[in-house]
C-alpha cells in the first residue's frame, strides 16, 4: 500500500505537517516494501488553488491512502470518491504516524 504523509521535511525522522495544501513535503511510504519517496510541494508558494492543485497531484501519484492533520474543503472535494482513504494525525514524526497508521490509530476522515 502507498501512502502519502504530510511533512515539515525529506526524511521519515521529520515532523508531520499538520497542513495539508501547504504542507511544506510529501512523504509516499510503501507500507510493504518499507521505501519511500520525500517530494517537495511544488505549489507551496502558489498564490490560490493550492488544495485542489495538490490534491490532484495527489491523485497523479496514486497513493491509497493520504495522512495530514487537516484537508481544505476544495481538497477534500477533489478527493472524494477517488478510492484514497483520507486520515488525521496530530503531529509527531513522520515515522511515528507511519507506526500510528499500521496500527489502526489513525481517525479516517470519509
Amino acid at each position: 500500500m502507498k501512502v502519502m504523509i504530510t511533512s515539515r521535511g525529506d526524511s521519515l525522522n521529520s515532523q508531520m505537517d499538520e497542513r495539508y495544501g501547504r504542507s511544506e513535503y510529501f512523504i509516499i511510504y510503501d507500507t510493504e516494501s518499507g521505501s519511500y519517496e520525500a517530494i517537495k510541494n511544488p505549489f507551496l508558494n502558489d498564490q490560490g488553488g493550492v488544495g485542489i492543485s495538490v490534491a490532484k497531484f495527489t491523485l497523479e501519484k496514486g497513493v491509497d491512502a493520504l495522512i495530514s492533520g487537516s484537508f481544505g474543503p476544495n481538497a477534500q472535494d477533489v478527493l472524494k470518491g477517488s478510492g484514497i482513504k483520507l486520515y488525521s494525525a496530530k503531529g509527531g514524526t513522520v515515522e511515528d504516524v507511519i507506526k500510528d497508521f499500521k496500527e489502526g490509530n489513525l481517525k479516517q476522515f470519509n
